[in-house]
């Protein structure tokens, strides 16, 4: 149950008439669902510090949740952002899954080493895990993202701006939900950038380009500072004159003539003209060398290559290019855009010391760079592979920040995707209904009451998780009568609720129904469903400090993926394609990924003293620092150890006391 809702701002900016009897706003199946959940506010949770790393003076946060209750956090807090860039799902109907290594066993390490032997990553046994679907009904999306993008605005500074990078998708309907939003005078720029190479479609032109709209909170006070793109070829070659120190030039005009404004009327060198500066200007560049007389006898400026920052940049980004499968900055995320994208938006809306934020983190590039920048960060995500690798990469970068997690008691698997299909298995005698309207998540068989409809809240929508009177109206007055009529009972899952009493007085009030409708909590079938991962160790001092060996891991989870993959590859195996099972060694240390020790306190907030991450090739990366060095099992630290973490190779982290 939430602690309260904050309210979001009250009201978005009046659509404005285009083509004379149509307005802008943009109706769809479900807007109005979504003005009652923008009266009754942005749920506020328990928010817990699960880490500080360094001293984090500036209050830097990675926060494990959803945008809206992210929002309602700050908006608490008082804290207001100066610059969002959101990189949200694109509605585009793809499903993205993370690639799980299986690690190099360290027991057998040192002979691979003294083999001089090099793995390729190809020969690696590796199996995928979904990360999220990117499947949304559209009217459902626009829902959503209207909802965020309100709760978004309520944070943001006067002065802010915000970039929202969609593609072809359902981007032109987004556009017209942020004109209403933030107002159709406070659109900048639709941005253009080319994400891939050109290539050919059977059937259509290749989509080759994402979107990328630019709006600021104000009309006038709103920071955009000028940022270059380089030159192409074409411009650079104009620059043939050499000077004799090798500096190249290209010839400038100096005169004023059609110029706005006007100029200077003088005569110099005996060339009469309405000049562009002053006269006293004109003879200080004579003195430096940078006037020349043409073959014509007139008067031209040298204009240095090695002077221009490059061409201010336009709406078409066709110079920042993907990341590459060798670029140093790759982090394995399936949505990871490329520093030079952000690094350009950071540079232009936003100043040293200003806080920006991202409300879907993904790879944590926009951490990353406004960490870079001198910038403070805020970002958010509902998935925990993206705050691992967001945490991760700022670790290696050197920031400092806190990591926190938003309370909301749905949090047991490491995305929304998993956990609804978790969620799903665990009801008893669930099972899909094709008779039975989307509204419900399927039914359940029973002797007496023949079938009965079974809804479930979509964690991904925030709106569908409080069941309140607005939600138990719709079910009544609009799924249930779309149910067959030997319809006897229908149940009602619900991750928060108003108030149980309320709530069944309100059913029991409206008699337009003879459906029994039984509510049921969600949370309450989510208890001790997660196995915690098993872990043998010894500590031992050692020179300079102290180590903890790891003797044995167990995943059950993990376990369980593998032996999925196993199956199918025992299925879709044959002559040409001969089954290759995934094997563990009995020590199970190949899904380990990463280890800490907590060197300060045997519970609460963790404190990272000492880490290292071991890569898919089994090289281990200390304190965020790389390394040649296969892992041998051990983490040290200078430090008497109290708590160990692990994190297996799904993305599961479980901590003992050493």
């Amino acid at each position: 149950m939430p602690i309260k809702y904050v309210p979001f701002i009250p009201e978005p900016v009046e659509g404005q008439a285009v083509l004379g009897n149509f307005n802008r706003i943009l109706r769809y199946k479900g807007a109005d669902d979504v003005s009652m959940t923008l009266q009754r506010g942005m749920p506020l949770y328990e928010m817990e510090n699960q880490e500080t790393v360094g001293e984090n003076s500036d209050g830097n946060m990675v926060i494990r949740g959803e945008c809206v209750s992210a929002c309602a956090y700050l908006k608490e807090q008082g804290i207001q952002v100066d610059l969002v860039y959101i990189d949200p799902p694109f509605a585009s109907g793809a499903d993205y899954a993370k690639k799980v290594y299986i690690r190099r066993n360290p027991k057998v390490a040192e002979v691979i080493a003294r083999a001089e032997q090099e793995l390729d990553v190809d020969e690696l046994k590796v199996f995928e895990e979904k990360m999220y679907g990117d499947i949304w009904d559209k009217e459902k999306y626009l829902s959503w993202m209207y909802e965020n993008l309100m709760a978004i605005k309520s944070v943001m500074s006067e002065s802010a701006s915000i970039y929202v990078h969609l593609d072809y998708h359902i981007g032109h309907y987004v556009k017209i939900l942020l004109d209403e939003i933030f107002g159709e005078d406070n659109f900048r720029n639709e941005i253009i950038w080319k994400r891939a190479t050109a290539h050919s479609d059977a059937e259509f032109y290749g989509n080759n380009f994402d979107c990328i709209y630019f709006y600021t909170k104000s009309q006038t006070e709103y920071v955009f500072n000028t940022v270059y793109q380089p030159y192409d070829e074409s411009y650079i070659a104009r620059f043939s004159r050499t000077d004799p120190d090798g500096r190249k030039w290209d010839s400038g005009n100096l005169t004023a003539k059609g110029l706005q404004g006007g100029g200077y009327d003088y005569e110099y060198k005996g060339y009469r003209s309405l000049w562009r500066m002053p006269l006293e200007t004109m003879e200080r560049m004579d003195r430096e060398g940078r006037i020349h007389i043409t073959k014509n006898g007139g008067i031209r400026s040298k204009v240095y290559l090695d002077e221009l920052p490059g061409m201010p940049a336009q709406s078409m980004w066709l110079d920042v290019n993907p990341i590459n499968s060798q670029a140093n900055e790759k982090v394995d995320y399936a949505t990871q855009k490329p520093e030079a994208l952000i690094e350009r938006i950071i540079s232009a809306s936003s100043n040293e010391n200003d806080i920006v934020a991202d409300f879907f983190a993904g790879s944590g590039v926009t951490a990353a760079v406004s960490h870079k920048s001198n910038r403070k960060f805020i970002t958010s995500d509902i998935g925990l592979n993206s705050i691992q690798t967001t945490r991760d990469r700022l670790v290696a970068d050197g920031a400092e920040f806190d990591v926190l997690e938003i309370k909301d008691g749905v949090q047991l698997y490491r995305n929304p995707v998993q956990t609804m299909d978790k969620i799903k298995s665990l009801i008893p005698g669930l099972k899909n209904e094709d008779s039975l309207d989307s509204f419900w998540e399927g039914a359940i068989s029973d002797s007496k009451l023949g079938t009965i409809p079974v809804y479930v809240p979509n964690l991904m929508d925030s709106a569908s998780k409080l069941l309140d009177k607005v939600t138990m109206n719709r079910i009544i007055h609009q799924a249930i009568p779309e149910l067959d009529n030997d319809i006897k009972k229908v149940i009602v899952y619900y991750i928060d609720i108003t108030d149980e009493v309320e709530i069944m007085n309100f059913i029991k009030e409206d008699d337009s129904t003879t459906v029994e409708i039984e509510l049921r909590d969600l949370k309450s079938i989510l208890d001790d469903v997660v196995i915690g991962d098993y872990a043998e160790f010894h500590a031992e001092e050692i020179a300079g400090g102290y180590a903890v060996a790891i003797d044995k891991f167990m995943s059950d989870r993990v376990l369980s993926k593998i032996a999925e993959f196993n199956q199918k590859a025992f299925l879709n195996s044959s002559e040409k394609k001969p089954y290759k099972p995934i094997k563990i060694s009995e020590e199970g240390l190949e899904l380990i990924e990463f280890l800490s020790l907590d060197c300060t306190a045997t519970g609460g907030e963790w404190h990272s003293d000492s880490e290292i991450k071991i890569d898919k090739n089994g090289y281990v990366i200390v304190d965020g620092n790389k390394t040649k060095e296969f892992w041998d099992g051990c983490i040290r630290s200078t430090k008497k150890p109290l708590r160990l973490k692990i994190r297996n190779i799904c993305g599961d982290e479980n901590a003992w006391e050493v």
